[in-house]
């Protein structure tokens, strides 16, 4: 892996290395304003396209945010390397019309790569609620397998079916207004499970009746609100 890092790194520095001595053998140090002002644009439009990896959004899709932000970073760099070079090799005794223009590319960059950077963090929100939500239908369909699996008595095990059932059911798309019926059914699994250890078969029923009420509770919430 470090040897990855150092190969990358080395990569990473042969543009900066070809540039710079093209820029300083060839020309020299002594530049115009305009010419510095292009060599600086050129060196923050690379950095940026190094630093790009570091802004992409983790998640599921980040190969897709990856791929936006590098286009535009990618885009930026080439334009600032060939309007940068142009003003180099004009080196105009005025600095304003290359620090003006510049920039201008440089404030469109930013407004783009922001734009998206949002749009990612949008995205990966929608994506990680969406996980969260198939996750709760999940979890409590597998709570409720397993305690079908220790019950042995046929009634009992005939009501914990049926909750079984309604959650395996239930809608996975979820909403903030039914967020307290779900911590609800999760915390009624967990006393329904120790009661199947601990309790008679009366109780469970019980247990498993209140519970049912909550689950389709839950699920005809969601019905109005979707």
């Amino acid at each position: 892996m470090k040897k990855t890092n150092t190969l990358w790194m080395m990569m990473n520095l042969i543009f900066l290395i070809i540039f710079n001595a093209m820029f300083f053998m060839l020309g020299g140090t002594d530049h115009t304003m305009s010419a510095w002002i292009s060599y600086g644009f050129i060196h923050f439009a690379y950095f940026m396209l190094l630093a790009t990896p570091f802004l992409i959004r983790k998640g599921k899709s980040a190969a897709v945010f990856g791929f936006s932000l590098y286009s535009i970073s990618s885009v930026y760099f080439f334009i600032e390397l060939i309007t940068g070079v142009i003003f180099i090799l004009a080196s105009p005794e005025g600095y304003k019309a290359a620090f003006l223009v510049q920039l201008c590319f440089a404030g469109i960059y930013a407004i783009c790569l922001i734009s998206n950077m949002i749009a990612n963090e949008h995205t990966a929100e929608a994506e990680e609620k969406r996980q969260f939500e198939i996750d709760y239908v999940k979890n409590a369909t597998a709570e409720m397998a397993s305690l079908l699996s220790r019950i042995s008595d046929r009634e009992t095990k005939k009501k914990v079916e049926k909750v079984y059932d309604a959650i395996n059911s239930s809608p996975v798309k979820s909403h903030p207004n039914v967020s307290s019926l779900e911590s609800q059914i999760l915390v009624a699994i967990t006393e329904l499970r120790n009661s199947i250890s601990e309790t008679e078969n009366k109780t469970v029923q019980n247990q498993a009746d209140a519970l049912l009420t909550i689950v389709n509770e839950r699920n005809r919430q969601l019905k109005l609100c979707n």
